[in-house]
């Protein structure tokens, strides 16, 4: 009875825990976050299939093989093995593993590459950089720079240049796609698209120090119209970034949203290393090869 009730109760806290959670994984609002959500999806499905099954073999066997009254003599009959069982065991867990492999593989050279979709069209390159503990994102397009929030286009391809003037964070806006890691000594690229206009939230999701926890960033995806809007506002208002005011801001600590016109890629450009993604890899891959 006991077990019962802890079986019970814990049952009862995840389902109060889950019903708690805003699960913004499974609330895509681009391509490359609805690709991910489509595999989370079919992970789950796939898993609770094997538990139903597991456990349905599991209740077979233990109602058909439980004990029972026997005489004292009684000897069990001997059993060399079953070979279709055996075959079963065997194959099925590497059938399950061989599928998700393909899958997983799949999605993430589709989430490494342009958003499908989008691949005629001229990508927002945004050079995002973090710091103890807030977000500096430098639109080199539109020579203007905020701080912990972005404007992004919707229906444009995003291309996030990624590093860090601190510890090693990890950039992720979870109905956007997902995270990747921002490091110091070198930049590495996330494509990203949004399809819906709205609100998401952003965060970094590498824990970096005491400050972690509010080392968060809002962003609003518009229509181009609205966007060259925002441009030409923050342009005609915003005051200028100067290389004072940026390594104020390396400071640790939070800060609000903050706007300025111009970057500091001019006086503080980012590192010259980049890390490759997968399609960048291979191409240069199939380079090597070529000149060999």
């Amino acid at each position: 009875m006991k077990m019962k009730w802890a079986f019970l109760s814990i049952v009862f806290t995840a389902f109060t825990i889950l019903s708690g959670c805003d699960l913004l994984v499974l609330d895509p609002k681009g391509p490359q976050a609805e690709t991910q959500a489509d595999v989370i999806k079919l992970s789950i499905v796939l898993m609770s299939v094997i538990v139903v099954v597991v456990f349905g073999i599991l209740t077979f066997i233990l109602l058909k093989y439980r004990a029972s009254k026997q005489p004292d003599d009684y000897e069990p009959p001997h059993i060399e093995g079953n070979p279709i069982v055996e075959t079963i065991v065997v194959v099925v867990p590497i059938l399950i593993v061989t599928f998700l492999s393909f899958v997983s593989v799949q999605s993430n050279y589709a989430v490494e590459s342009t958003p499908e979709g989008y691949e005629d069209k001229e990508p927002l390159v945004i050079y995002a950089s973090s710091s103890n503990w807030k977000w500096h994102f430098s639109y080199p397009e539109q020579d203007i720079e905020t701080v912990n929030y972005l404007y992004v286009p919707t229906d444009r391809p995003l291309e996030f240049k990624l590093y860090s003037y601190g510890p090693i964070t990890s950039f992720w806006i979870p109905q956007l796609g997902g995270q990747k890691y921002a490091m110091a000594d070198m930049i590495t690229t996330l494509h990203l698209a949004a399809d819906v206009p709205g609100e998401y939230m952003g965060r970094n999701a590498n824990f970096s120090g005491k400050g972690f926890a509010e080392n968060t960033f809002n962003v609003k995806a518009v229509p181009p119209k609205e966007f060259d809007e925002w441009v030409d506002e923050v342009k005609q208002t915003a005051e200028p970034i100067t290389e004072k005011r940026f390594n104020e801001l390396l400071e640790p600590g939070h800060l609000g949203q903050l706007t300025f016109k111009g970057t500091h890629l001019d006086f503080m450009p980012p590192p010259e290393k980049h890390g490759s993604s997968m399609k960048e890899e291979n191409h240069d891959s199939k380079n090597m090869n070529t000149n060999e």
